[in-house]
Order: structure tokens, then sequence, then C-alpha cells
């Protein structure tokens, strides 16, 4: 949606959206490396102004002491017989003519003394040691502690905030996810109306949580304002889609055909109107507004998620990914071998990006062209683009794999990415035998002794980014005692990202080699500083509003799933371990199909976990195999979110030259796209369902060696 500058250069969106939405995710920056940074104040604040030889520490410091109210000097009577005070009852009676210990009494009151004069010196040793430097570090200390426990203790009220204007931007801009964009005006009226009927369900599931449900309950409510915004804003998503409704496009054409119109309406107005209208007819109206609470619940979640999507958006912003792809480019490889190595490469930024498609968007539209440049055929490339988001949900630290051992105790984080090491090995073998099975010319490869020294030329410009990435990866391991691992990549990669799109603006760029062919995907963005972080936070907006309203209602589809009986249709016990096995991997590929990967590890850790753990799977094997269902989940229709991710970043004009360029050629060019994913995906699949029944999960080497298959009979 192209706005006018309204204020400083700057559109309203802008000014309304992208500088609360960035405020946002730097206060969730704050907050979640909040606690490791508070943890190095007070160590500071210890070496700084800790004083052992008098005992005072400097937790001691950080308030204004309260002087002792007792007596050092009170002194007792202890020759004084104790004053009758009235009847004595028959227990009291039991003891009347014990002795008083006079001595013991002397000795209890001179040890109170003691410890009041204690008291006394150590609150007059405090005072001594409360400097204005002391004052002035414990400012700064405990405001940033109040800070951080604001932000921890309102993580669902911050999400919300950030979703709820980034949900806005993204009906009004008509970007919400759907399996083909609106194009004419038969497009956009349905498209309206579908909105308008997803959005008062909302409302009405919302309000009758209110006033059914959460007035009526007896029970007081925790931040019962965080319901109210829901309301107001489905209510304010509904009023944007009439007025859409009302004023489509100028320039939509008209026309249009319904049946394709339907195809435009997005994926969460689709999941929205089918679970509210199944709560709604099963008398659970409620139902929504329900598991929109489960999405608060895991807001911790959402928030890393945003954070995952901002450092894929700040990606963008860099010439990092260009860089990299220079160092291959002198080998001059053909279509195939350069798609493998691409997809070999990216997916460990795929992992370190939260596995969820965040890496399709930032680097997609390079991956495609370069792909597209080597001499592959469009539809290939396309393939190749929506891959590139999927082979490295099984490695480390992908988010989905800690939601996964968060919900299961028989797993754990360091397994799953053990194992996860061998299927995305076997998928990317899986895949380079294919595609070479595919191919329409010969393999080709540059001569080591002309592409070696050209990829090590290219080394340079790109080792001072892998430098300034080290710095920040150790900065946090030695200053702030921090690793970077699964739970604190969310926080830290941001900070890299920043600290690359810093270097990247502020470095005057470096000429291109001449031996290396000038390529679409590399451009060099000349824009300011300030301006690349406004533009990856206007993108992130976008992804956030789609995102994450998409895997909220993932979760309410889920609801319904589980609400339906269709699980509880399924055996607990089977008898035999294959059909087992063949009928829970259909099932997961079908939830992995219709569902978003977050929602439906929730699903599935509620349903289909137990099944599988009473018919003798082992917990590693199933939660290989869902990651794997997952993948090829991703990838494959209805929903294909991946497929619709490297839709949006190619645009519809390459999707129109690339469905036309094979019209003439037998149906699998035609469909390339989403049969080459299909035959790399399903065998792999095959081969964890199957081939894991053979391997012992409980084996145990050393090292690397600890997830070494160790094969016996099932």
């Amino acid at each position: 949606m192209n706005q006018k500058p309204a204020f400083l250069n700057r559109t309203l969106s802008e000014w309304f959206s992208s500088l609360p939405v960035f405020a946002l995710l730097i206060l969730t920056l704050v907050i979640g490396t909040g606690e490791m940074i508070h943890g190095q104040l007070l160590r500071m604040g210890e070496n700084m102004f800790g004083d052992p030889d008098s005992g005072v520490q400097y937790f001691m410091l950080r308030a204004d002491p309260v002087a002792p109210d007792c007596n050092p000097d009170a002194v007792v009577d202890a020759t004084a017989p104790a004053a009758a005070v009235g009847p004595v009852d028959d227990i009291d009676a039991l003891f009347a003519d014990e002795p008083v210990d006079m001595d013991a009494q002397r000795q209890s009151m001179e040890k109170a003394n003691e410890l009041c004069r204690e008291k006394l010196s150590m609150y007059k040793k405090i005072n001594e040691h409360l400097t204005d430097k002391v004052k002035a570090f414990r400012k700064v200390e405990t405001t940033f502690f109040g800070i951080f426990r604001f932000g921890t203790e309102n993580r669902s009220l911050l999400l919300l905030m950030m979703v709820a204007i980034a949900a806005v931007t993204t009906t009004l801009g008509l970007h919400h996810i759907a399996l083909r964009p609106p194009k004419d005006r038969t497009d956009f009226r349905v498209y309206s109306v579908a909105m308008i009927i997803a959005n008062s369900v909302l409302v009405y599931s919302s309000l009758f949580y209110i006033l059914e449900v959460q007035n009526k309950s007896g029970v007081e409510v925790d931040r019962p304002y965080i319901n109210w915004i829901w309301v107001a804003l489905f209510s304010v998503l509904a009023l944007v889609s009439v007025k859409q409704l009302i004023f489509p496009p100028k320039d939509a054409p008209a026309g249009g055909s319904i049946g394709k119109a339907l195809l435009s309406i997005p994926l969460f107005a689709f999941m929205a109107i089918g679970a509210g209208t199944s709560f709604i007819t099963s008398g659970h109206h409620a139902g929504l507004a329900i598991y929109l609470g489960q999405m608060m619940e895991l807001s911790g979640v959402f928030l890393n998620l945003a954070l995952y999507i901002w450092a894929g958006m700040l990606l963008k912003q860099t010439r990092v990914v260009d860089l990299f792809l220079d160092i291959i480019r002198p080998w001059k490889l053909s279509p195939e071998m350069l798609t493998w190595v691409i997809l070999f490469v990216a997916a460990f930024p795929t992992a370190y990006t939260g596995a969820s498609g965040i890496f399709v968007i930032a680097a997609g539209a390079v991956i495609y062209r370069e792909v597209l440049a080597a001499g592959a055929r469009r539809q290939y490339a396309l393939a190749a683009t929506a891959m590139s988001g999927s082979l490295g949900v099984v490695l480390a630290p992908c988010l989905l794999i800690v939601v996964i051992a968060a919900l299961n105790k028989q797993v754990t984080t360091q397994v799953l990415y053990g194992w996860g090491i061998w299927v995305f090995l076997m998928t990317s073998t899986l895949f380079l035998i294919v595609s070479q099975m595919m191919r329409k010319q010969k393999v080709q490869i540059e001569r080591p002794s002309i592409a070696l020294p050209a990829s090590a030329r290219a080394l340079g410009p790109v080792s001072p980014y892998i430098v300034l990435t080290l710095v920040v990866v150790y900065f946090y391991k030695f200053v702030l005692d921090t690793k970077l691992d699964e739970f604190t990549a969310p926080m830290m990669l941001p900070i890299i990202l920043l600290a690359i799109v810093i270097f990247d603006k502020l470095r005057r760029h470096e000429p291109r080699m001449p031996e290396l062919p000038h390529t679409p995907g590399h451009s060099e963005r000349r824009i300011g500083l300030e301006e690349s972080v406004r533009m990856a936070t206007n993108d992130t907006i976008g992804h956030i509003g789609a995102l994450i309203l998409l895997m909220a209602l993932s979760v309410a589809v889920g609801g319904t799933i589980e609400r339906s009986g269709i699980m509880e249709a399924v055996p607990h016990t089977f008898g035999n371990i294959w059909l087992a096995l063949t009928l829970l991997m259909a099932l997961l590929v079908f939830v992995g199909m219709v569902m978003d990967p977050f929602g439906a590890v929730i699903l599935v850790t509620a349903t289909v976990a137990p099944v599988a753990y009473n018919n003798g799977i082992h917990p590693v094997h199933f939660w290989m195999i869902v990651l794997t269902a997952f993948e090829l989940g991703y990838l494959s229709p209805p929903v294909a979110l991946n497929q619709l991710l490297a839709r949006q970043v190619v645009g519809e004009k390459e999707m129109e030259e690339a469905d036309a360029e094979v019209r003439h050629l037998s149906f699998y060019y035609r469909y390339e796209r989403w049969i080459l994913p299909l035959i790399v995906m399903v065998p792999a699949l095959l081969l964890v369902v199957y081939g894991g029944a053979f391997i012992d999960f409980d084996y145990k080497g050393t090292g690397f060696f600890n997830w070494l298959p160790h094969f016996r009979l099932p």
C-alpha cells in the first residue's frame, strides 16, 4: 500500500506502526537479555562495592537500610517473680510447679542484646558504604531490574500490542497469506467479505468468553483487559475490511471468477471461519477465544519468533547472502549442483531463523535469481527457493524443537538436534540424487586452478562479517557469561544482525570483482542505516501480522480436530508396530499439510504422542517422524506455507513467466516446483519412519557418537 510521506519524510503507517513495533522489539530484546545483564550488574556491584572485611555485600546496598527498632541495652530483672494473671487452666497447671530457669532467661536476653548490637553495627556500616557512587550505580541497576521485571510480568501484553499493530497494518495493506493474491474486483470483494465474517466470528467468540465465561465464573481473572484488547482488535480489522469492501483498489480490473476468488481468501480467514463454525455449532461459543488465550500462555515463544523474523528482515538489508554466494560462483556449477550447495548451506541460517519460512522471506529472492542465473528452469528455481526454508527444521537451534522439548519431557533438545543431523544429511543427499537424475545437461565444474583463487579472493569481503559475528558471540560469552544456543539465539541474532547492518552501511562498498559475473540477485543497497532498519521493521510488521495470527488460528484448528473425536478414533494400541507407524505417519502428514507447525506440535503432543508411546515407538523416533512430516507439509498442498512465501518473494510476474515457460512440456516440468520437493521428502519420510524402527535410540557412544545409528531388530 503506497502512502505519501506525512511528516519528516515518514508515512503515517511508519509513525503509527513501525516506530511502536521497533520500540516493542527493542524492549523484547532488553527483557530477553535482561536476566544475563542484570546478573552481571549484580556481580559488578559486588566486586566494586562489596567489603568482605566488614561483611557488607552489594545486595545490602541496593536500598536504604531501615534502622533496627531494638534496644541493645535492655535489662530484665531475673529475680522478680512472675505476676499472677488469673485462673490457671488444667493444661497450664501441669507446668505450674516447674521452676523458672533464671540463668537461661538472662542468657536469652543477653543474646538478644548482642544480636541487636550486631544489627546496629551493620546498619552503621551499610550507611558508611552508601556513597554517591553506590547510589548512582544502584540507580542504574534497579532501574534496569524494574524494566526487566515489568517486561517479564507483561510478556503477553507486549506480544498482543505487537500483534495488534502488525495485524491492522497487514490488513490495511492486504498482505495476509493466501493461496493466490487478489487481482480483480471479484477477488477483492470475496477477500473482504471473508475477512469481515472471520473477524466478526472472532469478536463474537471473544465477547461470549468475557460475558458468559469470564464474568460468571466467580474467579478473579488475571489481566482481564487482554480479552477486551482482542475484541477491539478484531472489531477494527472487521471495520477495515468493510471499508475495503466498499472501496476496492481503484486499479483493480473489473470481472473475475468466484472460483479463483475463493483462492484469494486469506488462510487466516479460512481457519477463523472454519474453526469458529465448528465451535459454535457444537455449543462451544468461546472456543476461539480460549485458544487465543493459549497463544498468550506461549507468549515467550511467539516473541522469540518475532525476533527471528526481525533478524531475517535485517539480514535481507545486508549484502551477506550475496557475498557468500560470491565464494561459490567461480566454480560455475551446474544448476543442480549449485542448488544442492545452496540448500545445504542455507539449512543452517534457516535453523537460526526459527525454521518457519523466515529464511525464504529474507534470502529467497537472491537464491531464486542465483539458481536461475546458473541456467536452471524457473520451476526448478522455485522448488529450490521453497526448500531452502525447510531442510534446517531438524538442526540446532530450531525454535520448533525447543517447543517440542518444552512440551514433552520424554525428549531433550540435545537429543533431537543430535539425531536431526542424520535426518538433514539424508534429506540433502536425497535432493542431490533426485536433482541429478532430473538434470538435462551434463555435470560441470570449473577447474580448481581457476576457481580456488577466485573463491579465496571472495573470502576477503566476507571475512569482516564473520569476525563481527564472532566478536558479538564472544562478547556475550565472556562479558555476559552467555553462550549462543537454542535458548539465547532469539536474543543474540538480532544484535548480531544489527551490528552487521551498521557495519554494512558504514562500510565503503568495494567494487565487484571483474571475474565474477553480475547477477540480478547481487544488488548493492546504498540506502542509509536508519532507512535500512526502518525498512527491515516495516517488513517485519507485515510478517508478524500474517504469520503469528495464522499460527494462533492454527492452534484453534488443532482444537477443532481434537474436539471432533478424530483422534479418539485412533486406537491406543495397534498390536503391530508397523501398522502403528504407517497410520501415524499418514495422520502426521495430514496434520502437517493443513496446520502451522507450532499449532500442530501442541495438537500432536496432546493427542498423537501418547498413542505412539503406547505402541512401543521410541519418543525420539516419533519426533523425528513428526519433524520430517512437517518438512513435507511445508512443501505440500493444500497450504504449502513455504511455497506461498516463495511466491511472495519472487513476485506474481515471475510466477506467470514460470508457468508460461513450461506450458508446452510434460506434466512433471509443468508442476516441477510441487513435484520435486515431494519426490525428495516422501522417500525421506519413509526412511525415517521404517528405517528408524531398526535404530536403537537409547544407544550411547562418546561425544559425537552419542548419535551414531546403532541398529537392532524391532
